[in-house]
């Protein structure tokens, strides 16, 4: 089975190639993306069951991880994970919007390895010990099915990050009517608020497979200083991190 909404690759891949344009339809993305960064290495480092590296400023605290991407579109998240050390796998529907993630990162002299398709046609041996599924949830066919993949390729102790909109009214007026249709910083289409889920639902899916709710951070855009921030509100914008249960995870 396939969790690959239809149309959606031919959506995004219509506008590929301007994936690494700030400027561009992915505006948003380029000025979240710090935030998600952030967010991302925190979590990762405070995971005492991935064994890295005391030295957490050092160039690649990631050395030695696996590290799995999940709807990666143009890399804006797999290459500064490369970067950092990480040995990262990305996924992605649209053929077209991997040239030009395999592109740019040639560009960058980075090795990662970009796939078409998503997470359920991984052999299934295949686990992580992070894996990241970061603006997809609310582009997926079928909600139970991409969680439970994602959990079953996170390896025991390891851990899954996952941003995205939750489902209330308020987010329907600024994720979708006014992000949209009125400021347009987003082309028209690109969500669908009754794909949009809450919190704990997406909790109570991925407990259910063995996995353990660490945090649930909100996301929210400042437009008067155009910068996103963390914070407790999480009715619009969250990102979420999940560890898989270990015995001696901690």
């Amino acid at each position: 089975m396939s969790t690959i909404l239809a149309n959606e690759p031919e959506k995004f891949g219509a506008i590929a190639q301007s994936w690494w344009d700030p400027q561009g339809p992915f505006k948003p993305l380029h000025r979240l993306n710090p935030v998600r960064l952030s967010y991302i290495r925190q979590q990762i480092t405070t995971l005492k069951t991935l064994n890295l590296s005391k030295e957490e400023t050092m160039a690649q605290p990631f050395s030695g991880l696996s590290i799995l991407d999940i709807g990666c579109g143009g890399g804006l998240v797999a290459e500064p994970m490369a970067r950092l050390g990480g040995q990262v796998t990305a996924l992605d529907a649209s053929e077209d919007t991997l040239t030009v993630a395999r592109d740019h990162a040639a560009s960058q002299g980075l090795a990662i390895d970009y796939r078409l398709g998503g997470p359920e046609e991984l052999p299934p041996e295949t686990s992580f010990d992070v894996v990241l599924a970061l603006e997809v949830v609310e582009h997926v066919d079928d909600h139970m099915l991409f969680l439970r993949t994602c959990a079953n390729l996170v390896k025991p102790g390891g851990v899954l990050i996952l941003s995205t909109l939750n489902r209330t009214m308020k987010a329907f007026l600024l994720a979708k009517v006014a992000a949209e249709y009125i400021l347009r910083w987003v082309p028209k289409g690109t969500h669908d608020w009754r794909l949009f889920m809450r919190p704990s639902e997406i909790a109570a899916v991925l407990m259910q497979e063995g996995m353990t709710l660490r945090d649930v951070t909100g996301l929210s855009y400042n437009p008067l200083f155009s910068m996103w921030t963390t914070g407790k509100d999480t009715s619009v914008n969250y990102i979420m991190a999940l560890q898989k249960k270990k015995e001696d995870a901690n």
